[in-house]
């Protein structure tokens, strides 16, 4: 499962997942395609594993004159800081380099700028990137590469999966555009939630269904199906794919400006292709004010009150049709927003009917009988801005 690959990289802190150009290229053109000059003139950091063959920083460099970029700075992280059982060859680029230092080259990470056209051919691309050893291992947290941070107008990367709520602080603090990859579970983080709520964080325009294909290093253990489905997309040897990943970013792009199509509450319940939905009425929950929508394209186009709405609503979500109110996941929240106490008598009738979890008298989760008691999985409550 693709999740298991995650899990199974926090738990070993082994993050070296690297993107691959095309998935790259479809992401930032969708920015593009929305604002033309998005990149122009700014200053773009990439803190990334190895930026002598990162995708990310090979897409930047070989379109710097094309955006108009002002700087292009990628970092890479000292292989003695990382994993030991990941190998670790200095490349014959770096070997052949004057600069070459045999200690410096697993204690110390890189740090490759571009800004001009350094060999003179007329272009300024990938052959003009120019390196030099960091003082220390390249460590997103220290002062160096929070300097660098501090320098750019963007941060865009596929950060270390185990530490993606501080690299994620890390960026909203200095207040920098991004776009990085992470785990879609992580739309429910307290630290990650209100920052959608907010406007301030949107996920990216490539689908979160889509899968993501990733190379892996050698010796990274990879199961069978997840290896051929990235072989079924072209990718053969040590990738595998993420079908729970998805970009997070403060970009803006088209797709998430496009108005979701809706029926009617009515039409819903004649026509709607849920058999949950059709030829139903819409059920409230027993403990908040709102109705149950199991479904995304489920939501019905003229109802005036609170909706509870799968995560993968997010997907969809436009901010100039619906306001998100609060995450049903979130104690604070839902205490916030007036959910009730599920109380003994739900949760003996919950667990009557076969529930599990901890859903003590004291929480309070949207909580509803269909025919029989349950607790929907992780519902976000939204209104509609301008009901039909």
């Amino acid at each position: 499962m693709a999740n298991e690959n995650l899990g199974a990289a926090k738990r070993a802190k082994n993050d070296e997942f690297y993107t691959q150009y095309a998935d790259i290229e479809k992401e930032m053109n969708a920015y593009l395609e929305y604002n033309p000059d998005v990149f122009r003139d700014k200053v773009i950091l990439l803190p990334c594993d190895d930026p002598e063959w990162s995708n990310f920083t090979k897409y930047f460099a070989q379109n710097f004159e094309t955006f108009g970029l002002k700087k292009l700075i990628s970092t890479s992280y000292a292989p003695n800081s990382k994993p030991k059982e990941i190998p670790y060859q200095p490349s014959l680029f770096e070997m052949e380099d004057e600069k070459f230092d045999e200690i410096k080259t697993v204690s110390n990470g890189k740090i490759f700028t571009l800004t001009r056209d350094a060999n003179n051919n007329g272009a300024i691309n990938f052959e003009d990137l120019e390196w030099e050893y960091l003082d220390g291992d390249g460590d997103f947290r220290s002062d160096e590469i929070t300097e660098l941070r501090d320098q750019a107008d963007m941060i865009i990367t596929n950060p270390p999966f185990s530490l993606f709520r501080e690299f994620l602080a890390w960026i909203v603090t200095a207040g920098k555009q991004f776009s990085i990859i992470g785990n879609m579970n992580a739309i429910t983080y307290k630290e990650v939630f209100p920052l959608i709520k907010d406007n301030r964080l949107w996920l990216g325009a490539t689908a979160t269904m889509t899968d993501l294909v990733f190379g892996v290093p050698e010796g990274y253990e990879v199961k069978d199906s997840d290896r051929d489905k990235a072989a079924k997309l072209g990718y053969v040897g040590n990738f595998t794919r993420l079908g729970n990943a998805c970009w997070f970013t403060s970009i803006e792009h088209g797709k998430r400006h496009q108005p979701l199509p809706l029926m009617t509450m009515n039409d819903n319940i004649k026509f709607s292709k849920h058999k949950e939905v059709r030829g139903s009425a819409y059920q409230k929950y027993d403990n908040y004010d709102a109705i149950e929508v199991p479904f995304t394209d489920a939501i019905p186009s003229d109802y005036k009150g609170a909706m509870g709405v799968p995560i993968s609503f997010l997907d969809k979500y436009n901010p100039d049709q619906f306001e998100i109110l609060f995450n049903a996941d979130d104690m604070e929240q839902t205490r916030e927003f007036g959910v009730e106490p599920l109380g003994e008598k739900r949760v003996a009738d919950y667990y009557a009917a076969g529930g599990t979890g901890g859903n003590s008298k004291g929480h309070r989760k949207l909580f509803l009988y269909n025919p029989r008691p349950w607790v929907p999985f992780k519902r976000i409550v939204i209104l509609h801005t301008r009901p039909q």
